[in-house]
């Protein structure tokens, strides 16, 4: 793809950056194919190409972009399907975080869609504030009509119960010799609507010879902020967790920095790109985003005594931040299977699920339809119950579908001598 930025723009890195990702497109198509809101609506500006070409077009003229493009650019899930898809290698992830980023800086939003993006990049990335926030929406159920659509959106998703507050901050020290040291991030939200799957995790991994560190002061990684174009909030959020685990002298001998939220852990091992221009925090932040890992990567490196404690068939949903972001596919059903649940995938197991961050907040209509879409095609296998990692994927699909829906740790928990997960039966706030 040929661009036309003059020399004074490519002074900037951001556009440098940019001009590199366009010229490697090569306008072959092939993204069109995985990508959801092309195959649900059909139209060239709602694919990753078409969007790249909007994208061109804003950065080129070097204006405020038009309602239309902010339309197509916030239409767009993330879920980067087109990423793994292209055969020509397009970093379509940092190009259209570059475009939200210049939507956020230079474009006025109407007062219903700025309202519910300040409340949700505020609260969501605060584990106290959302837990007020959804004790409130309880009552705001009642007069859901005068919010806003994102805010009724919202609202219709949340849970029937929050489940009561853990107090998992702390050093939980391995059982028996220890093989491993690691920090684990708890995730602002799933802190609030899932705790047992921290749980989980701390369980599994102390008993097979981790000491596990849960700082009080990692919960958020920024990747909220950060998709809604509000760099500067991302990236104080990211030096809050990286002083939270590393402090001012660099690392404090983790072996891995774990997460048991796929869009976490692929914003930290992004940490590197975010923070490459700082100069105090570029090394520290690439140092973690190297050591950071997937549950899952963790478990398979540990090798699991684990046996199934009754017969399952679980439906493996691949969340797209694991399969496309970090290119961990076939990893945790593997896990699942070799510790005796029978696992099954869906139809389409490359479409998104909707969830996408805030983006079943932000797009909700949109994210209905692949939310029904995808609890379909779940239901058609069969399957006891869905297992999912991401918190975000467990949610959406929680609303669609009439099954249950665990993380695979949770699973994998159970198997190796922990809980059963709450949602199969198990006890209330295990």
């Amino acid at each position: 793809m040929q661009t036309r930025f003059t020399p004074s723009q490519l002074e900037d890195p951001a556009i440098r950056e940019a001009d590199g990702i366009f010229r490697s497109c090569v306008h072959c198509g092939f993204c069109q194919a995985t990508c959801p809101t092309y195959v649900l609506l059909g139209d060239e500006l709602d694919s990753p190409r078409g969007r790249i070409y909007l994208i061109k077009d804003m950065l080129e003229r070097d204006a405020p972009p038009t309602p239309e493009v902010v339309t197509h650019i916030d239409r767009c899930l993330s879920c980067l399907a087109c990423v793994t898809t292209c055969p020509s290698s397009v970093d379509y992830m940092h190009l259209v975080d570059l475009a939200r980023a210049r939507i956020e800086r230079t474009y006025t939003r109407p007062w219903r869609e700025r309202l519910p993006r300040w409340f949700f990049a505020a609260v969501l990335p605060r584990p106290t504030l959302t837990r007020v926030a959804l004790r409130f929406g309880r009552g705001a159920r009642r007069v859901r009509a005068v919010f806003p659509a994102a805010i009724r959106a919202a609202l219709d998703l949340m849970p029937a119960r929050v489940p009561t507050a853990r107090g998992q901050a702390g050093t939980h020290p391995a059982r028996g010799a220890r093989r491993l040291r690691v920090a684990l991030l708890q995730g602002c939200v799933q802190s609030v609507l899932d705790p047992a799957i921290t749980d989980a995790a701390i369980g599994i991994l102390t008993r097979h010879g981790c000491d596990v560190i849960v700082s009080p002061n990692a919960s958020c990684c920024g990747a909220l902020a950060h998709h809604l174009g509000r760099t500067r909030a991302a990236r104080r959020q990211a030096i809050r967790t990286l002083r939270a685990w590393t402090g001012a002298a660099g690392d404090r001998g983790f072996d891995a920095f774990v997460t048991t939220a796929s869009g976490c852990g692929t914003m930290l091992k992004d940490y590197g790109h975010l923070l490459s221009s700082s100069a105090r925090f570029a090394a520290v932040a690439k140092e973690v985003a190297g050591k950071s890992r997937d549950i899952t990567e963790v478990l398979a490196g540990l090798g699991l005594d684990a046996h199934a404690p009754e017969p399952l068939t679980v439906a493996y949903h691949a969340p797209c931040s694991l399969r496309n972001g970090q290119k961990i596919d076939a990893l945790p059903r593997r896990l699942l299977a070799e510790a005796g649940f029978a696992v099954v995938e869906p139809d389409e197991p490359h479409l998104c699920c909707g969830s996408a961050g805030t983006y079943n907040l932000l797009q909700p209509a949109i994210a209905a339809e692949l939310g029904r879409r995808k609890a379909d095609a779940l239901g058609r296998t069969g399957a006891a119950v869905v297992a999912a990692g991401n918190i975000g994927c467990i949610t959406q699909i929680a609303a669609y579908a009439d099954l249950p829906v665990v993380h695979p740790v949770s699973l994998l928990d159970w198997a190796t001598g922990g809980a059963r997960p709450a949602a199969l039966g198990g006890p209330v706030g295990a």
